[in-house]
């Protein structure tokens, strides 16, 4: 927890940032301001649907993408190309049995289940025919938000192994240019999940809400999917299409006023995102153990919220995001 005092008040309006969390002491009011920007939701992400370039058949070909570097083990003299191990396709005509139904746009990409392959994406990608990284993936992590990865797929390819993991994760790069994951998940195939080849399943990653003191905060971000299987488990390959990135503005507490006995102040938040007020006089308190002053959907992005019990020595105050 972290707290922070407001020096121009001598006895004490604080902000404790648990979530978004106010202490008020009785008698005293104050103002406290938002840490950072307050616009969130989709960020475009190029060549986020493989369509380009564009085929006729397939590509080995990337634009904004880039291949990860060749596993030592690989052998290209016994198994081919490392570059043959991921591409782009074009969508089959409708009406022919392999044509995928929810494939956004005309193509999508492979990605064969071998130990490390992978495609990337950041702001020093280098994609196929680019001497320099264009830089055109420029987005950070930004301090009060989190983000989430949403990509189609379509395993089971090749006769593909039940538990064939395939990682998809959002990281970004250190100081000597080694990725750091932020979040994962890990996507194992199973015909349960996937009970055909004709349709994209959606799978997502969400981090935690950036802190201003975590490392990727004002960092570039990533994104990459990995395959993770081992040798013995090695062979067949996934579709992958539509990836989407987003972000989501946690819920903030602003402009706390006091009068007559009745503490108000400002629900800052995504629109449409409802969350529950909780109270407790003592900040060390588990969640569980604080009271629900109620539900509140913040319709338009900034909503009131009266607390009209509000007679006491001091109180604190948290927003709580709810599914």
């Amino acid at each position: 927890m972290i707290q922070q005092t407001q020096p121009a008040f001598k006895s004490g309006f604080q902000l404790v940032r648990r979530l978004k969390c106010f202490l008020i002491n009785a008698g005293v009011v104050a103002w406290s301001a938002w840490f950072g920007a307050t616009h969130a939701g989709p960020i475009a992400v190029p060549n986020a649907s493989f369509e380009s370039p564009a085929t006729f058949f397939v590509t080995l070909n990337f634009d904004s993408w880039q291949r990860t570097p060749q596993w030592a083990s690989w052998d290209e003299n016994a198994s081919g190309p490392w570059t043959n191990l991921t591409g782009i396709f074009k969508n089959d005509p409708p009406g022919s049995a392999v044509h995928i139904d929810n494939c956004d746009g005309d193509q999508a990409s492979w990605l064969f289940a071998n130990p490390e392959v992978g495609l990337f994406q950041d702001y020093d990608t280098v994609d196929w025919d680019d001497l320099s990284p264009s830089h055109a993936f420029d987005v950070k992590f930004e301090t009060g938000k989190s983000y989430h990865l949403t990509v189609g797929l379509i395993g089971g390819g090749y006769n593909m192994l039940p538990e064939t993991p395939l990682e998809a994760s959002l990281y970004y790069r250190d100081a000597t240019s080694n990725k750091v994951i932020v979040a994962a998940t890990t996507i194992t195939y199973s015909s349960a999940y996937f009970s055909n080849r004709t349709q994209f399943v959606d799978f997502t990653v969400a981090t935690s809400v950036v802190r201003a003191d975590d490392p990727w905060s004002g960092q570039n971000i990533g994104i990459q999917f990995l395959s993770t299987v081992s040798s013995n488990l090695a062979g067949g390959y996934w579709d992958l299409d539509h990836v989407r990135l987003s972000s989501i503005l946690a819920p903030t507490l602003l402009n706390p006023t006091r009068t007559n006995g009745q503490f108000q102040f400002t629900l800052q938040g995504e629109p449409g995102q409802e969350v529950e007020i909780l109270a407790s006089t003592n900040a060390s308190l588990p969640a569980a153990n604080w009271i629900s002053l109620g539900t509140v959907t913040n319709t338009t992005g900034n909503v009131p919220f009266i607390d009209t019990s509000a007679n006491f020595d001091q109180r604190f105050y948290q927003a709580r995001q709810l599914p």
